[in-house]
């Protein structure tokens, strides 16, 4: 289903996303994880690209097999790393042909092992130039592809000018893209100081919030270095240094943090939730029954908007 039909029948989307699998046994249990997750009817599932297309094959085939076995609307990572037209073509036919509506389209994150990489020398040197080639596979085939792109609440860490940031995300949403959905935050301040900034640029297609809520101090470090310029705020650190480390005080203030967050996007009108899951399903489904609900349609229909205070978590 193209995503603009699926915000017209949710109202509001809440989604999930896992990381490629580095082999196929790992994708078998992925599989399973995605499955456990089925139940709580999520708008859509994403999949991850590895850096420079090292997944490809393995995260087409599990797009694909979620397509044809689920119930569920399984959502592509494209990126620009290392890509040729013709290589992205391929991969929009194979997935048209399996019947997948949507594509997340990024630039990508630098290939491992190469020094001195220039995203200027690719095909496509920016999201912008992905989205444009999509939109016309798009009119050269009939077929219907929505398209995603990345936001960057605290600011993306390539573009420390926030001022050509939001005019280089725009140049995305005029080159055809259908939403925006963020990269992790966890003050919701961010989140809807970007939203506003959005909408002043006149970019006006549904901007969904992207939540990890973390289950370990190990991940939450990996997360840092990952996701460069996450910011914790100093009460989750606070909060997280009174576990002095114990594993499981730590994951549950993490995920309460985390179910905050949400609660509070609701409140405040948030057109989608994106939870990133690390291939896990037990933080996702307590953050569901924090919130009193079994199925992302309650989530999606809940209309007992505002009542929160302004950024609070």
């Amino acid at each position: 289903m193209h995503i603009t039909d699926l915000f017209q029948r949710d109202g509001r989307t809440v989604s999930f996303e896992f990381f490629p699998p580095k082999s196929a046994e790992a994708a078998e249990t992925l599989y399973s994880t995605v499955t456990d997750l089925e139940a709580l009817s999520p708008s859509f599932v994403s999949v991850t690209y590895g850096a420079g297309g090292s997944t490809r094959k393995l995260t087409n085939d599990l797009v694909v097999r979620l397509e044809r076995e689920t119930n569920l609307s399984p959502i592509p990572h494209l990126t620009c790393v290392m890509q040729s037209e013709s290589d992205v073509g391929e991969i929009l036919e194979r997935y048209a042909e399996a019947g997948i509506s949507n594509i997340l389209a990024l630039r990508g994150d630098p290939p491992v092992g190469v020094e001195d990489y220039d995203p200027t020398s690719e095909h496509f040197a920016q999201a912008s130039d992905l989205v444009g080639f999509i939109q016309r596979f798009n009119n050269a085939n009939g077929h219907r592809f929505g398209i995603g792109v990345a936001g960057f609440p605290e600011g993306h860490p390539g573009t420390p000018n926030r001022l050509k940031e939001m005019d280089y995300l725009k140049a995305k949403v005029d080159a055809g893209a259908d939403y925006i959905c963020t990269q992790l935050f966890f003050d919701n301040r961010d989140f809807y100081d970007f939203r506003d900034r959005c909408r002043l640029a006149g970019i006006k297609v549904p901007i969904i919030a992207g939540i990890m809520p973390i289950t370990s101090l190990k991940g939450m470090e990996r997360m840092a270095e990952l996701a460069l310029g996450a910011r914790y705020p100093a009460p989750l650190l606070r909060a997280l240094r009174r576990t002095n480390g114990d594993p499981d005080g730590v994951r549950s203030v993490g995920v309460h943090w985390a179910t905050e967050q949400c609660r509070d996007l609701l409140d405040r009108d948030v057109d989608g939730l994106h939870l990133y899951t690390l291939n896990r399903s037990k933080a996702t489904v307590e953050i569901y029954k924090t919130l009193g609900v079994r199925s992302s349609r309650q989530l999606a229909s809940d209309d007992n908007a505002g009542g929160a205070v302004p950024g609070a978590v």
